[in-house]
């Protein structure tokens, strides 16, 4: 007897599409193509994480410029694709990134997590992750009062 995966109901499949082709063209963003920003996202985006909360293309345009003129490296790797309804989903990453003045200029990464919604483009974008993870620990004189509060809390 042949077992075969059932069709997701209520189209199920392509909301798993929709979030794999995103991941994917928002992996290959880079310095050189942020144009391809307008092709993820519509005019009106509302975009936010821990550190920043941005409204519309044009701005969040100009804040990923400016995010990867002071990285020397930026890379996602996406590995989970949860839809919750239709035009609503996550996205689970983890994000490898080096800045010359972090770390020693040493490789950074971050485990998190995007809630996207959509309709033929992503309008509203929101990122979960550990702002001391991304930034706070690798900052000289705060990162050592940070992990020694860690060590301390745990």
């Amino acid at each position: 007897m042949k077992f075969e995966r059932p069709e997701p109901p209520n189209g199920e499949h392509l909301q798993r599409e929709f979030l794999q082709r995103f991941a994917t063209a928002f992996a290959s963003l880079n310095a050189d193509n942020l144009e391809r920003l307008g092709q993820l996202y519509s005019d009106d985006v509302h975009f936010q994480d821990p550190l920043h909360e941005i409204n519309g293309l044009a701005a969040m345009q100009a804040y990923f410029k400016e995010l990867y003129a002071n990285v020397q490296e930026l890379h996602f790797q996406f590995y989970g694709f949860d839809q919750l309804y239709p035009g609503a989903g996550y996205l689970r990453w983890k994000m490898t990134y080096r800045h010359p003045r972090l770390k020693g200029g040493q490789t950074i990464e971050v485990d998190g997590c995007s809630h996207l919604l959509w309709r033929d483009k992503v309008y509203a974008h929101r990122d979960y992750f550990d702002a001391g993870a991304l930034l706070y620990e690798h900052l000289p004189l705060m990162g050592r009062v940070i992990h020694w509060l860690k060590g301390r809390l745990a």
